[in-house]
């Protein structure tokens, strides 16, 4: 349960990063509001995964996981270019994750 827990926690971290970005420096009430709310959520997750895991491991799949969704978002939305290079570093890091993951 901890690393459901965990994964769902660094998929809210994506969200809290694009909704930081879309608030223009917290100008824009929604987005402010959704920061907010999936940044509490996120950090209350970690924390909770990270009485069950190993604080190391927890915070770098955490961190992975919200990295790389929020770059794949800036790519989907066009605030960041898609190169090859880039991909390849996500795939890198998705591998990284997986590979704590696996021997933890």
């Amino acid at each position: 349960m901890a690393w459901i827990v965990l994964i769902l926690s660094g998929m809210l971290e994506a969200v809290w990063a694009s909704a930081l970005s879309a608030s223009n420096g917290f100008k824009k009430p929604v987005p402010v509001v959704v920061f907010l709310a999936s940044l509490t959520v996120s950090m209350a997750g970690l924390a909770w995964a990270m009485t069950q895991l190993p604080t190391g491991t927890a915070y770098a799949v955490w961190v992975g996981i919200g990295a790389t969704l929020t770059v794949i978002w800036a790519m989907v939305t066009k605030q960041e270019r898609v190169s090859v290079a880039r991909v390849m570093l996500l795939l890198l890091l998705v591998g990284s994750v997986v590979g704590l993951k696996v021997v933890s």
